[in-house]
């Protein structure tokens, strides 16, 4: 019977086996030594990339903050010119109507028959005080005003004749209240105008 000694055989693999192991070993430390560096590299390439880009927005919106502050400013400004212009309005809305008024009451008067003395608005009614020439006079004077679309009613206070002995003539003196409209022109105020000029 032939005897084989496989020791030598089964040393000789372990030793290979141990080799092998080794050599992974060693080469997955190698691996790493050189990945670890790589990756570190990497990671800081990115983590410049990503502050620069934090930088950039950061930039962008330092510039966002200096136009929402302009655009703040300019809504603060342009509510302030609204605010103006709504109180000029409302100036100018006021000043046209006495003078509008005044116009309309001096449009209707006639032309070298009747002087007014005194013209007073106060609370919606107009008081008017002056001479006429005749008593036909004045009531032209009242159907001219009422046809003015600013008045809606005039009623005659008082007229009694009055002797003017420098200037040889007689002439009545009279005193009107008016009572203004509540809105402003109306459309028969075209016609007043119209029928102002007329009785003038």
């Amino acid at each position: 019977m032939i005897r084989i000694n496989l020791l030598a055989f089964r040393a000789a693999k372990k030793r290979e086996s141990i080799r092998k192991q080794f050599s992974i070993y060693f080469l997955t430390v190698v691996l790493l030594l050189v990945l670890m560096p790589l990756t570190y590299l990497m990671l800081s390439n990115r983590l410049s990339e990503l502050k620069a880009e934090e930088k950039q927005l950061r930039d962008e919106l330092a510039s966002y903050a200096k136009v929402t502050r302009e655009i703040a400013r300019i809504k603060r400004k342009t509510a302030e010119i609204k605010k103006r212009l709504s109180i000029i309005r409302e100036l100018e809305k006021q000043r046209s109507g006495p003078l509008q008024l005044l116009q309309d009451v001096a449009m209707s008067v006639p032309i070298d028959r009747l002087w007014l003395r005194s013209i007073v608005e106060e609370a919606g009614v107009l008081s008017l005080e002056g001479s006429a020439m005749d008593n036909d006079t004045v009531a032209a004077f009242m159907t001219n005003l009422e046809k003015t679309g600013l008045i809606e009613s005039v009623d005659l206070k008082s007229t009694r004749l009055q002797n003017f002995a420098d200037h040889k003539i007689d002439a009545a003196s009279f005193a009107l209240t008016c009572k203004l409209a509540s809105n402003k022109k109306s459309p028969e105020a075209g016609t007043g105008e119209a029928g102002s000029k007329k009785g003038n």
